[in-house]
């Protein structure tokens, strides 16, 4: 897809294998960022066509703020989530949800929906 994607994920080893997984995929990623700080800025000042968002970042916060950002930029995204995403359908019912752990093909797949809208 020759896309550069943002990923915030505060699970090491799942951004890790997210990484490898859209290298795989074609992407390249601009910045992995593990908190809610990091992701805001890196969404304010980065330069990528897609971001990957964990729904829960650190056990208490949500990537919520990164999301609404990203929207008013005009930037597709896709939350990645090991909870049930019925909340997020109705909260964001435009941005592709992929339940963790999820498979590479599921990931193209949310990632193709995203970047089509």
């Amino acid at each position: 897809m020759g896309r550069r994607v943002l990923v915030v994920e505060d699970e090491s080893l799942v951004a890790l294998l997210l990484e490898d997984m859209l290298l795989e995929l074609g992407f390249t990623v601009v910045d992995v960022a593990s908190r809610l700080e990091t992701g805001m800025s890196a969404a304010e000042q980065a330069a990528f066509d897609v971001a990957v968002l964990d729904v829960n970042l650190g056990g208490e916060t949500r990537s919520f703020p990164i999301a609404d950002l990203l929207r008013r930029r005009g930037i597709p995204f896709v939350f990645a989530t090991g909870h049930d995403p019925g909340s997020l359908e109705r909260t964001y019912p435009d941005a592709p949800v992929v339940r963790k752990p999820f498979l590479r093909g599921d990931l193209r797949s949310a990632l193709a929906q995203a970047l089509a809208r």
